[in-house]
């Protein structure tokens, strides 16, 4: 089940522990409504996941924010940390395969990877 995101849900839901997905979209967008179905389809089949949609045209300043120039995009994020920001849609097995890989991420080394090197 999918649930709608707002620009004041969206930094308490991607900062929870486990993994969201995010689908930028807008009603006009023809992409965007073939990329609904997949995408809810998926929830159902990802319960374990946060699958959240953004109307890009209800949210123009969480869009913005997040410079969305393109849709639809999916993001996705584990634990706080931007994993994907990709535009365009995906079929169904492209979602079943990234939401296993997002899953079997060792966030200990990805966090240690998006640390800033020190400079002695």
């Amino acid at each position: 089940m999918t649930t709608t995101m707002t620009t004041e849900s969206f930094p308490i839901e991607i900062r929870k522990e486990g993994i969201v997905f995010i689908d930028f979209w807008a009603s006009w967008c023809g992409p965007c409504r073939a990329f609904a179905p997949i995408f809810e389809a998926a929830s159902q089949r990802h319960p374990d996941i946060t699958w959240a949609k953004v109307d890009t045209e209800a949210e123009p300043a969480l869009a913005s924010a997040l410079e969305i120039r393109s849709i639809p995009t999916l993001m996705v994020f584990r634990d706080g940390v931007l994993l994907l920001a990709q535009p365009g849609m995906l079929p169904a097995a492209a979602l079943d395969e990234l939401a296993k890989r997002v899953r079997e991420l060792d966030m200990n080394e990805v966090r240690q990877k998006a640390r800033p090197a020190r400079v002695a």
